[in-house]
C-alpha cells in the first residue's frame, strides 16, 4: 500500500480535530493551526550526543559525567541520536544504525537501562539543560514487534513487507501511515518518553517520509502533555507545510551548503541571504556545520572550515535568527569520520584546536541579548555595504540592538564604508581575525579595510 498523500490528509484531519475536539492546543492558544515552540528555546545552544561514540564505554552513565563540561562550554540543550534497542535481522555494520529501532520503549542495552537514562535526564535538568530525543517515525527495525504482531502496519508489496523504497535502507522496515492504529501507538510511544522521562521534545528523523498530518496530529496530542520543541529534519525543504503547524524548526541545510562554498571561495558572501528562510507561523530554522549525517558520509567539519574560516563561521550561526547546533567532537574540530555502525570512540586528544571558549563566549552573547533569541526574526535586517564579500546584518528586540558584520573572504576588503552603520555608543561584544579572536576590542572606524575572515558583533548601549 501507498502512503496517504500529506496535504489533503492534513486538511481532513485538521478539520476533523477542530470538529471533534475542539481547540485545546497547549490549553491556551486559540488557533491549533500555529505552533509555538516553548520561551526555553529562544535562547537555545543545542549539541548533538552521539551516545556511543562519546566516551569509551559509549554509556549513558559515562556521558552524565561529562555534563558539566558541556554546561561550561555554554551548551543548554541536548540532542540524543535515537537511545532506543537496535534490531539485529539485516543489520547494517556489527552493531547497526541508531535509526533501526527495534523496541520505541526501551533502551539500548549497550547505553544501559531506561532507569540509567530517567537519572540523566532529571540530573540535566537540575542543571538548567532541555533534553529533546531523536524520533524515527518512517521506519522501525525488522525484529521489532510491531512485525510479527501487527504486519498491516508495514507498507507492503506483493504480499511482503518492504524497505523505503529508493532509498538504500535494507535494515529497515517502512510504516503505512494508512493505519489508524499504528498511528495511535505511534503517538502513545512519544508520549510515554514525555510522561515517564520528562523529555523537552523532538528531532524527527526524515520527516517528508511521514505524512503530514500524521505530525500536525501528534504535535497536538503530545502538547496536551507538555511545551515540546519540535525539530524537523528535512534537508532538501520537501515538507515546508509541517512548518505550518507540527515543527518548530527544520535544517538549514542550504545556509550550510553555502558557509562552506563561501568559506572554500567557491561563493560570495553576499549568496548567503539568498537562502535565508522567510520565518512564516513561528518558526526559525537550526543552524549547523557538522552533524551526524554529513560528518559520517560527506566530510568532517574540519574539511568543510579550514581553521581561519571556522571562528567567523561560528559566530554566524549564533547570530542569524535560529538555534545553533554543535555535533559531538565539533568543539575541537575532530578531523576523523565517525563511524555509524561501529564503535568509533572520539579521540578528545586528536587535535590541537580547542573552540570550547569560543562556543563559550558565543553563547553567553546570544542567550544574553533578546536581539539574538531564536523568535527574533521580525526583528531582522540585511545590511547592503556594497561589498558583495561583505555580510552584515542588524538584529533588534525589546531595546535590544545587535550589528554583526563579516569579511567572508580570504582575501583583504578596502575602504568598506560603514558610516551609517555602526551606532555611536556602540560596544564590541565579539570580533576577530582568523584564529585570534574574543570578548571586547575597538570599534572600527567609518571607513575600514577588513583582514581576511575579519568579524565583528557589536552591541548598541
Amino acid at each position: 500500500m501507498k502512503k496517504v498523500k500529506k496535504n489533503l490528509i492534513a486538511g481532513i484531519l485538521f478539520a476533523v480535530i477542530l470538529l471533534c475536539g475542539g481547540c485545546s492546543f497547549k490549553g491556551s492558544t486559540p488557533d491549533p493551526t500555529v505552533s509555538k515552540a516553548p520561551e526555553w528555546v529562544n535562547s537555545a545552544v543545542i549539541y548533538e550526543v552521539n551516545l556511543r561514540q562519546y566516551t569509551p564505554s559509549g554509556t549513558i552513565n559515562e556521558f552524565s559525567e561529562h555534563l558539566k563540561e558541556l554546561k561550561d562550554m555554554g551548551v543548554n540543550t541536548l540532542w540524543f541520536m535515537p537511545i532506543h534497542p537496535i534490531s539485529v535481522t539485516n543489520r547494517s555494520g556489527k552493531l547497526g544504525s541508531y535509526y533501526s529501532v527495534d523496541d520505541y520503549r526501551d533502551v539500548n542495552p549497550e547505553f544501559g537501562t531506561r532507569e540509567d537514562f530517567k537519572e540523566l535526564v532529571k540530573k540535566a535538568h537540575k542543571m538548567g539543560f532541555h533534553v529533546i530525543l531523536d524520533w524515527v517515525a518512517n521506519h522501525t527495525g525488522w525484529d521489532n514487534a510491531w512485525i510479527t504482531e501487527h504486519p498491516d502496519w508495514y507498507t507492503q508489496k506483493d504480499g511482503k513487507i518492504i524497505s523505503p523504497e529508493g532509498m538504500g535502507w535494507p535494515d529497515v522496515a517502512d510504516l503505512n501511515y494508512d493505519n489508524p492504529d499504528m498511528r495511535k501507538e505511534m503517538i502513545d510511544s512519544m508520549k510515554y518518553w514525555l510522561t515517564e522521562f520528562d523529555v523537552d521534545g523532538f528531532r524527527c528523523d526524515y520527516a517528508p517520509g511521514v505524512p503530514a498530518d500524521f505530525w500536525y496530529e501528534a504535535r497536538y496530542e503530545l502538547s496536551k502533555v507538555k511545551d515540546i520543541y519540535m525539530l524537523e529534519e528535512d534537508l532538501g525543504g520537501q515538507a515546508k507545510d509541517n512548518l505550518e503547524y507540527a515543527f518548530d524548526s527544520n535544517y538549514a541545510t542550504k545556509i550550510y551548503e553555502t558557509l562552506m562554498a563561501v568559506g572554500k571561495d567557491a561563493k560570495s558572501a553576499d549568496r548567503i541571504k539568498l537562502y535565508i528562510p522567510s520565518f512564516e507561523n513561528n518558526t526559525f530554522p537550526m543552524y549547523y556545520l557538522d552533524n551526524h549525517d554529513v560528518n559520517s558520509y560527506d566530510r568532517t567539519i574540519a574539511e568543510a572550515f579550514s581553521p581561519e574560516v571556522l571562528p567567523s563561521m561560528y559566530s554566524v550561526i549564533f547570530t542569524l535568527p535560529g538555534v545553533p547546533m554543535i555535533y559531538s567532537g565539533d568543539e575541537i574540530a575532530y578531523d576523523k569520520a565517525i563511524a555509524f555502525m561501529e564503535k568509533d570512540t572520539i579521540d578528545w586528544n586528536r587535535t590541537g584546536t580547542d573552540y570550547r571558549n569560543l562556543i563559550k563566549d558565543l553563547s553567553a552573547i546570544k542567550t544574553s541579548h533578546p536581539a539574538l533569541y531564536s523568535n527574533n526574526t521580525e526583528g531582522f535586517e540585511i545590511i547592503d555595504t556594497g561589498n558583495k564579500n561583505i555580510f552584515a546584518y542588524k538584529r533588534i528586540a525589546k531595546g535590544d540592538e545587535v550589528i554583526c558584520i563579516f569579511n567572508l573572504s580570504k582575501r583583504q576588503q578596502e575602504g568598506v564604508d560603514l558610516s551609517s552603520i555602526f551606532p555611536d555608543k556602540g560596544e564590541v561584544l565579539f570580533c576577530g581575525v582568523s584564529d585570534s579572536y574574543g570578548i571586547d576590542g575597538e570599534l572600527p572606524g567609518d571607513t575600514h579595510t577588513f583582514e581576511p575572515w575579519e568579524f565583528y558583533i557589536i552591541g548598541n548601549k
